[in-house]
């Protein structure tokens, strides 16, 4: 059969794959048209015919609808045109398998209540623009009053979180977590507070009196402490914070006791909130950034051990 040969249905099927009924169904379409009709009245296709069903089915594997195929058959539309547009359309959909994913993964590492599934996907389900959006409620509503630091609001805007199209499991639990902790009225003041203090780069109180060279020793117990795994609530810590409390006590010349702790955790507390360095940690995880040993905060250990009352 050569290219001026017309084409049975029978014959277009085996050289398309496709099966005699659909293209019977693309013919009465209008997608391809018979050139002719048999003696008997069968219908019967040009070379033309057969190109435009290749590629028709070419297209429809790569999942592009019928109406679009049809404008590019028309030449309406180039192959190019509907490429790089069903590309992009590809893209999202393989960014929210991606996410969906990593959900699952999430759910499948844990025992999630209904409730906690049905936030999960809720917030995993946002655009990046409504990701970010969320984020920049909270900036403001946090930092929107005129005697904010521009400092604070600058340092917080330059870590947004932004959760990556490929996230893990990890940074998705990460994610639904922050997002909890930003709508929390109660988290947004002490972030305001600390943030300000942080960026402002004001001391303690207690460091100022403490001093400098006592201070530095105590971050690196501290750090040391952490370092080794040991918990703040357990015995081994009473080692550590025992002789940091004397040590402290005795420069401001105050009895080492449980009030004196009590004290110096408030102390501690006014620029490292627990929750304020849980979100930070949270940052670093959605974003993907390393976390670097001498940023972790220390303090927070240290307040957790002061307020086991433990007297001196």
């Amino acid at each position: 059969m050569d290219a001026t040969t017309p084409y049975s249905i029978g014959e277009l099927s085996r050289r398309t794959g496709l099966s005699v009924r659909t293209i019977r169904f693309y013919s009465d379409s209008g997608v391809v048209a018979p050139t002719t009709r048999s003696p008997a009245g069968y219908r019967l296709y040009g070379l033309d015919a057969l190109r435009r069903l290749e590629l028709l089915r070419t297209l429809r594997e790569l999942g592009m609808d019928l109406a679009t195929i049809q404008r590019v058959l028309d030449r309406e539309l180039s192959v190019a045109e509907v490429a790089a547009a069903h590309a992009d359309a590809m893209d999202v959909q393989i960014r929210v398998l991606q996410l969906r994913r990593s959900v699952l993964r999430v759910l499948a590492g844990r025992e999630a209540s209904p409730e906690e599934t049905t936030l999960m996907h809720r917030l995993t389900q946002l655009s990046c623009e409504e990701r970010r959006r969320l984020i920049d409620d909270f900036v403001e509503s946090t930092f929107g009053m005129g005697d904010a630091a521009p400092a604070a609001v600058t340092m917080v805007r330059a870590a947004t979180p932004d959760l990556p199209d490929d996230a893990t499991s990890e940074q998705v639990a990460a994610w639904v977590e922050l997002a909890e902790l930003v709508g929390d009225e109660d988290f947004r003041a002490r972030m305001r507070r600390t943030a300000v203090n942080q960026a402002a780069g004001r001391p303690l109180d207690i460091e100022c009196a403490a001093g400098d060279e006592l201070m530095e020793l105590t971050r690196q117990k501290v750090a040391e402490a952490v370092d080794s795994g040991i918990d703040p609530h357990s015995d081994r810590s009473a080692t550590v914070v025992d002789d940091l409390v004397h040590r402290l006590a005795e420069v401001l010349a105050r009895t080492p006791d449980t009030g004196f702790r009590h004290w110096m955790a408030q102390q501690f507390e006014e620029a490292h909130d627990p929750r304020v360095d849980r979100y930070w940690r949270l940052v670093w995880i959605v974003n993907g950034w390393q976390v670097v040993p001498n940023l972790i905060p220390v303090y927070p250990w240290l307040i957790q051990a002061l307020r086991n009352d433990r007297d001196a």
